[in-house]
């Protein structure tokens, strides 16, 4: 096996402490239907909205949250401008990854000097319900990591936003947080994008697979886990590799013209009733391994508390390291373009990203590439 397990270092001072994810925002085409899509599906409510009602002349953003998940969909109002742009180049995906942290200013301040491209200078944004402070910088591609401080901040989201209460407010499917995000990068720039988060925001890499692991009979990856020091976010990186036929990576950077968020993962303390629910609501999961992956399945990763049997029935993967045993399923992209998906995850002690589910994993989606013409 060619995982690569990296050295935990003893944790110094950190220059840039992060709490967690704030928000992930997508730019799509029609928020409001998204916003729907998202409610019924998944299982959001509808928090807070901003756009011509409150005084934003070229947006409209709706805020969802469920459990400490909040996802922002924002869509453009007018022909020309940067959110367009955009979406026409894109198609529907994420544009910001929103960070956690008590001091904004500061944030900013140590990425730049450090070499971050800047997005947004510092400021400070206040209504009746206090302030909060946000700074942006440039990732991979045109992706973006917001530094979002609200300490001092009482309100549904951030001022410049109207509190949504009643209305439609769907049943919870028991999405709790985002567990990671993974981008995916052009040929040969995982190693500088790695660099980067080192160098820029203090990251480690703590996990590096290689094409010989990260393969099927017709394609390759390879991938590097980045975290922050205390381990709140982790941003594994991926790049294709050379194989027979075209890589889900490859597809990805194809139609998604460039570089950027390939998929969300959350975390659920139950996935077979998470997944169940979803399915109900018209959620699309990548088709389920073989029989004989469940047949194996207990030589391979050992007891587990759960039944096969549901594992089967929904095709739910399962892998384990030193610490434990995860479960996991990806959805089918969310949009027509094969680009962003969704990883649901459910930790039972394991700290790592289901390595022994990747041939699984790549072996459906290259049936769902094949349907597409895409292989």
């Amino acid at each position: 096996m060619q995982t690569q397990f990296v050295e935990k270092e003893t944790l110094t001072q950190d220059f840039l402490p992060l709490n967690g994810t704030d928000h992930v925002e997508l730019y799509v085409g029609n928020a409001k239907q998204s916003a729907h899509f998202y409610k019924t599906a998944f299982g959001f409510n509808s928090v807070a909205y901003a756009g011509p009602e409150t005084g934003l002349r070229d947006r409209a953003s709706y805020v969802l949250q469920q459990g400490k998940i909040r996802l922002v969909l924002t869509t453009p109002l007018k022909s020309e401008g940067p959110i367009m742009e955009h979406i026409k180049k894109h198609g529907d995906g994420v544009k910001i990854l929103a960070l956690w942290v008590d001091d904004a200013y500061k944030s900013y301040e140590e990425t730049i000097k450090r070499g971050a491209k800047s997005y947004q200078v510092p400021q400070t944004l206040t209504d009746e319900f206090g302030e909060i402070r946000t700074a942006g910088i440039y990732t991979y591609g045109e992706t973006v990591h917001l530094f979002i401080e609200r300490k001092n901040y009482t309100g549904a989201f951030m001022p410049g936003y109207v509190a949504i209460e009643g209305g439609y407010q769907p049943e919870s499917t028991g999405l709790l947080y985002i567990d990671h995000c993974v981008g995916n990068v052009g040929w040969n720039r995982m190693n500088e994008a790695v660099k980067w988060y080192e160098d820029v925001m203090g990251f480690r890499n703590i996990l590096s697979f290689d094409d010989k692991q990260i393969n099927t009979e017709y394609s390759a990856l390879m991938s590097k886990v980045m975290s922050n020091k205390n381990g709140y976010v982790k941003f594994p990186i991926n790049e294709p590799a050379e194989g027979k036929k075209k890589s889900q990576i490859e597809e990805y950077l194809e139609f998604y013209e460039g570089e950027g968020v390939q998929h969300i993962a959350v975390a659920t303390h139950d996935i077979i009733s998470t997944v169940r629910a979803m399915k109900a609501r018209g959620v699309e999961f990548l088709s389920p391994p073989p029989l004989a992956y469940y047949e194996t399945l207990l030589e391979r990763v050992g007891k587990i508390d759960e039944d096969i049997a549901p594992l089967q029935e929904l095709g739910i993967l399962v892998d384990y390291d030193e610490e434990g045993y995860l479960l996991q399923i990806f959805t089918k992209p969310v949009q027509d373009r094969p680009t962003l998906f969704f990883e649901i995850i459910q930790r039972k002690g394991a700290q790592s990203f289901g390595a022994g589910n990747f041939k699984a994993l790549f072996e459906s989606l290259e049936r769902e590439q094949e349907l597409r013409g895409n292989l």
